[in-house]
């Protein structure tokens, strides 16, 4: 016989299928000890069913809803209102309405009950779908309670319920609702208790809101909730609302909205000691479910009843550590100009290649600098080299260090060797330097090329262990150190000395524009060659404007002047085919792999410029900086002691263009051996897919290298474990990654300490120098770029493989980066006014808007 109806105690937290989320977590909670929950029962999900299939019209109408575009608001309201029509015009059969009203005989008949939705997918662990399906309180007598429960059903299809599944990509039909029957509390004083504080994330900090009445008055937004704030078992800050207005349940049935009397109004709803007893509670709460918990709450008398507990599901994780003691992590993502989850075999890649220890959150790494803030020298030297970076990660690192205590206090290592962060010895200014550097780049990728091609199974991955030694190695390199810090430092230098000498900001910008050797500048005036081939062929450029797709290569060839247009693109792949948006995560697809990408990139390319114009536009900053050059030495001369301060920046300058372009380089070699990496473990994953191990190839990717070699070496896998980790990693796109995390699971993102900016403004990094007005292009996915000359690039984060687009655009924009990130480099490179580091940038302009960007001052003004 199908099971209708279950007692809240006799369900556990594995039966969501059965009972839905809440009736899960309510089974749970009333098996924890020392934990009252209201009494009740939960008509289960089979129930719903039936009521479904005996329902014909149904079928039909979510056919039409799962087509219905996820914009058109209009059409989705219309159709979900008739959905819950027809489901609440459904008569509960017999046998169903027999069982329900058994169970109600058990609890008490005439009892005033809460009549509450539990979907099964609310309250996961990665969708918590708060508030999408609806809750009737104080229902009395069977014939209301059955009426209620119709109603229950149909909120799985009001309207916010069937947008947050469109959003969040899950299927209508595989939803079912069941819905709580509990006994209706009647308390003093209700509200939420959140055992990590929501707003910072700080696990050790939980956030009690209290009311009086029922809590509805809380969760509407009706009244201001007293908030207390709990750590280590202590109230360590609260602040009293004046609570005007409560909800209370009537004698007959539903509840009403009620003045508090006025000498109440201003009196906390909880004493500082019940707060206290009750975030004792939540943590027993949280213990069970081994995560924080958004948890709501009754007190009764002076006992608390839990009504509700789910996971919190905008907490950063934070990273694992085998000790109890603080911890503070920075973000990789934000210095690699890549803030996007990662896949597991791409971030434990990067674990692997990389010169430091680092830990995974979220699907981004973390470095632990814990150590480094702890001793004096260490500790100058890291904020030093974070403010250079990327000044909100200083800030949020001394934000942590004003905490009594939070990082420990060690004395600096002894004599004895460089101390960390110093400048490594200097080099001679030479060009022939950087041509070294990069042929032993070079041949260190042929190399492996050639050594790669033999090796397949577990000899392979004995064969990447050593060549992430060889990756280190060259890496490491100290003659490649010393170049990139020769052109850094050379750099700062010269903007720091002419400010002084002759009061101009950021002259280094000028000066570097068309430095040599610069190969992800390279990179972009090599497109607008390619542009050039494909101008004069109008066929081809038709065909390339219904490209849809990555194999339109060979076709390329059937048309007139294909040929040349296919050898030309081709010649690109071969230079570039390696970069990709996000390229540090291995598993992103390349350019060589998805070519499709650059095709509209060559379009703007072959619309916007004339023939020639990687030449002129290299000529013309080059002719530039050497104009700057001159034009700063003959005023250094006609100061005091002139000769000396123009000799002094000539050797300066002259050290900045030899060294600065190389800074680009170490990347590209990176990302070259990482192509060659991919390319070996995607042959390996197909001979996975061929013995039937994995379905798809890039199944791989949700696996650990070490977990891909243990595959291979036993054709075993994992199903469950792949599943998770592809609902893991959908889930982190949700997440902000904080540039400062601690253990405590503090994110901390810093702040600018600027009062120098136009009210309104929005500030950043002044990164390239220069003030430029144009309209705004909101771009997210370098594919869909459609640029027009003039136009202000606004986007997350760019890593080299938008350089591209950096030769038709008038200035730049993002999000995340710092003064030495490859953004900023770039535009330096080609004289585009940029500001880098400007929080929520994407959200705060809007596409099309007209901006004026201070890349001298740093800040960025919305015009309209």
């Amino acid at each position: 016989m199908e099971q209708y109806v279950l007692d809240l105690q006799d369900i556990d937290g594995t039966q969501a299928a059965v009972v839905g989320g809440k009736g899960a977590h309510l089974g749970a909670l009333s098996r924890i000890e020392g934990i009252r929950v209201p009494s009740g029962f939960c008509v289960t999900t089979e129930a719903f069913r039936r009521i479904m299939a005996e329902t014909p019209s149904i079928d039909d109408q979510l056919d039409r809803l799962s087509r219905l575009n996820p914009d058109d608001r209009e059409a989705i309201r219309t159709l979900s209102a008739q959905i819950r029509r027809t489901i609440e015009a459904v008569a509960v059969p017999g046998d169903l309405a027999a069982a329900i009203t058994r169970a109600l005989a058990r609890h008490g008949e005439q009892a005033a009950y809460a009549v509450r939705s539990s979907a099964t997918a609310e309250d996961l662990p990665t969708a918590s779908f708060a508030g999408q399906q609806d809750t009737y309180l104080n229902v009395v007598g069977p014939t209301a309670i059955l009426q209620h429960v119709s109603r229950c059903w149909a909120s799985l299809f009001t309207e916010r319920a069937v947008a947050y599944r469109r959003r969040n990509g899950i299927d209508h039909r595989t939803v079912h609702m069941a819905v709580v029957v509990q006994r209706m509390v009647f308390p003093h004083a209700s509200g939420i208790l959140f055992t990590a504080d929501p707003v910072t994330g700080n696990r050790r900090v939980a956030t009690v809101d209290a009311g009086f009445g029922l809590g509805e008055a809380l969760v509407s937004g009706l009244v201001n909730p007293d908030v207390f704030k709990v750590r280590d078992g202590e109230v360590v800050d609260k602040a009293i609302a004046a609570k005007q207005r409560a909800v209370h349940a009537l004698p007959a049935g539903g509840t009403q909205e009620v003045a508090v009397e006025a000498q109440r109004q201003g009196q906390p709803a909880l004493t500082d000691a019940q707060a206290v007893r009750l975030v004792r509670l939540g943590r027993r709460i949280e213990a069970h479910f081994g995560r924080p918990q958004d948890i709501e709450w009754c007190l009764v008398d002076d006992g608390f009843q839990i009504v509700q507990s789910r996971p919190i599901t905008t907490l950063f994780p934070i990273p694992q550590a085998d000790d109890q003691e603080n911890h503070v992590y920075v973000s990789v993502g934000h210095g690699q100009m890549m803030t996007d989850p990662m896949k597991p075999l791409g971030f434990s890649m990067w674990q692997l290649t990389a010169m430091v220890p680092m830990h995974e959150a979220g699907g981004r790494l973390f470095v632990d600098v814990t150590r480094r803030l702890a001793a004096p020298a260490s500790r100058a030297g890291l904020l030093e080299a974070m403010g250079k970076g990327d000044p909100l990660i200083r800030h949020a690192l001394e934000t942590v260090l004003d905490r009594d205590g939070f990082v420990p206090s060690l004395p600096d290592a002894g004599p004895g060797g460089r101390p960390a962060g110093a400048a490594p010895a200097p080099i001679e200014t030479d060009p022939a330097v950087v041509a070294e550097l990069i042929e032993r780049s070079r041949a260190s990728v042929a190399a492996l090329e050639r050594d790669i091609r033999t090796k397949t199974g577990p000899a392979l991955f004995d064969f990447l262990l050593e060549a992430f030694e060889e990756h280190k190695r060259v890496l490491s390199d100290p003659l490649s150190i010393q170049a990139i810090m020769a052109g850094m430092e050379a750099t700062w230098w010269l903007n720091d000395t002419l400010q002084e000498w002759l009061g101009e900001k950021n002259v280094a910008d000028t000066l570097t524009l068309s430095a040599p050797d610069n190969i992800t500048s390279e990179m972009g005036l090599a497109l607008l060659d390619v542009a050039d081939v494909i101008r004069p062929l109008p066929e081809v450029v038709a065909f390339l404007q219904g490209v849809d797709g990555d194999d339109f290569l060979d076709d390329l060839a059937k048309l007139a002047g294909g040929t040349e247009a296919r050898d030309a693109i081709e010649a690109y792949l071969d230079r570039y085919g390696m970069r990709c948006v996000g390229e540090i995560d291995i598993t992103r697809p390349r350019w060589r792999e998805r070519p499709g990408t650059l095709v509209p990139v060559i379009l703007d390319n072959v619309r916007n410029f004339e023939p020639g114009a990687a030449g002129r536009r290299f000529e013309q900053g080059r002719q530039k900086a050497q104009q700057k050059e001159e034009d700063v030495l003959s005023r250094l001369r006609a100061l005091p002691d002139g000769e000396r301060k123009a000799d002094e920046v000539k050797g300066m300058i002259d050290r900045v263009r030899t060294f600065i372009g190389y800074r680009e380089y170490p990347k590209y070699g990176i990302i070259s051996r990482y192509f060659v990496y991919k390319q070996a473990l995607l042959a390996e994953a197909e001979r996975l897919v061929q013995a039937d191990v994995l379905p798809v190839k890039e199944d791989a990717f949700y696996l650990t290298f070490q977990e891909l070699r243990d595959m291979v070496r036993s054709h075993q896998r994992d199903d469950q474990l792949i599943q998770q980790r592809k609902e893991a990693f959908r889930s982190y796109h949700a997440l902000t990654p904080p540039r400062v995390l601690t253990s405590d699971g503090e994110a901390l993102t810093g702040a600018y300490r600027r009062d120098d900016v136009p009210a309104g403004a929005l500030v950043g990094v002044p990164v390239s120098a220069g003030t430029v007005e144009g309209r705004a292009r909101v771009i997210l996915d370098m594919a869909e770029a459609d640029l027009e000359a003039g136009d202000i690039l606004v986007t997350a984060f760019t890593d080299p493989s938008w350089s591209p687009l950096f030769v038709g655009i008038a200035g730049l924009v993002t999000e995340v980066g710092g003064l030495m990130t490859h953004g900023a480099v770039i535009a330096r490179e080609y004289g585009l006014p940029a500001v880098v580091g400007v929080e929520q940038a994407t959200r705060l302009i809007r596409d099309g808007q007209r901006i004026r960007v201070h890349g001298t001052d740093g800040y960025v003004e919305i015009l309209d």
